[in-house]
């Protein structure tokens, strides 16, 4: 393990960090994260996070959010009126097939199928209004 002494005169809202790590003058870009900072330097960026030791013992016995798998459905990807489901339950379905149109904003967004597939369940019909990530539609 190797230990390097890191200064710096930096303050929080600057967007330039100035320092040296080691022997080695420093210099990086800072941006707001969420709970920390983002550090980008020489085309590599890292997210830092500075917590009370107790706030970090904690954090680390937390379980790990796992995203939900959603291969196999089509979610609306905004809140919008569904103007049309172009496909039925049953439906074998190509790559690039349109499976649904939705109007958000004015304006209309067709949602294509991403893989071939059979359509499981129809969710909505064309005239739904739909809140972002609704379900559409599932693949069996």
């Amino acid at each position: 393990m190797v230990t390097l002494t890191v200064a710096s005169d930096w303050r929080p809202g600057d967007l330039i960090w100035r320092g040296q790590v080691g022997a080695r003058k420093v210099t990086a870009q800072i941006r707001p994260a969420p709970n920390g900072l983002r550090i980008a330097w020489k085309g590599m960026s890292v997210t830092a996070r500075a917590m009370l030791p107790r706030t970090a013992e904690l954090e680390r016995l937390m379980p790990e959010k796992v995203a939900p798998d959603t291969s196999k459905l089509l979610l609306c990807p905004m809140p919008g009126l569904v103007v049309s489901i172009a496909v039925a339950e049953g439906q074998e379905v190509k790559a690039g097939e349109t499976l649904a149109v939705v109007e958000a904003m004015k304006m209309q967004n067709v949602l294509r199928a991403e893989r071939d597939g059979t359509v499981k369940k129809v969710h909505a019909a064309a005239g739904a209004t739909l809140a972002v990530d609704a379900l559409i539609l599932e693949f069996a």
